[in-house]
């Protein structure tokens, strides 16, 4: 049960990583009138805008929507979790997987993405956010934000999810 249980959980932390990353690419396109479509992907879902209709300083922020979406989620997430409780059945210990791994996934995916590997994968966010600041200091900030929030994790998730899962 408790390997369901963490498949369950990584799956849906993914769903609602994509669902609040690209949800907020969404939001910024259609508020500015730029949405062309979504792109299925192999590893997920791309929102595509009408780049010619946007100044860089625009494209810039369109691309830092979907990490401060993502940053701003973890964070609350962070937040609420001092209101953790023990499960006492099976469902509840689904859905405190659901939230232990994402709340991984918000605060690590977009910061080790844009600290590391955009380098090898063609950008992606990065493209639109070096238009706003230098890539060098934008892949250093986040880099110290995977630093920052890896002793978050460390010092206060990690405590209360595993005293949740043990009583």
């Amino acid at each position: 049960m408790k390997r369901i249980r963490q498949y369950i959980g990584i799956l849906t932390a993914l769903a609602v990583y994509y669902l609040i990353h690209e949800g907020a690419h969404l939001m910024y396109a259609l508020t500015h009138g730029v949405f062309k479509q979504v792109n299925i992907m192999a590893l997920g879902v791309q929102i595509d805008v009408f780049r010619d209709r946007m100044t860089d300083t625009q494209l810039g922020w369109f691309c830092l929507a979907g990490p401060i979406a993502t940053f701003a989620v973890a964070w609350i997430m962070v937040l609420l979790s001092n209101w953790i409780r023990p499960a006492k059945n099976a469902v509840a210990k689904i859905g405190l997987a659901c939230c232990w791994y994402t709340s991984i996934i918000l605060l690590f995916l977009d910061p080790l993405y844009l600290s590391v590997i955009y380098r090898f994968v063609g950008g992606g966010d990065m493209n639109g956010i070096k238009l706003l600041i230098p890539e060098v200091a934008a892949a250093i900030v986040f880099g110290l934000l995977f630093i920052l929030h890896a002793v978050v994790l460390w010092k206060i998730l990690l405590p209360r999810y595993k005293k949740a899962f043990e009583e």
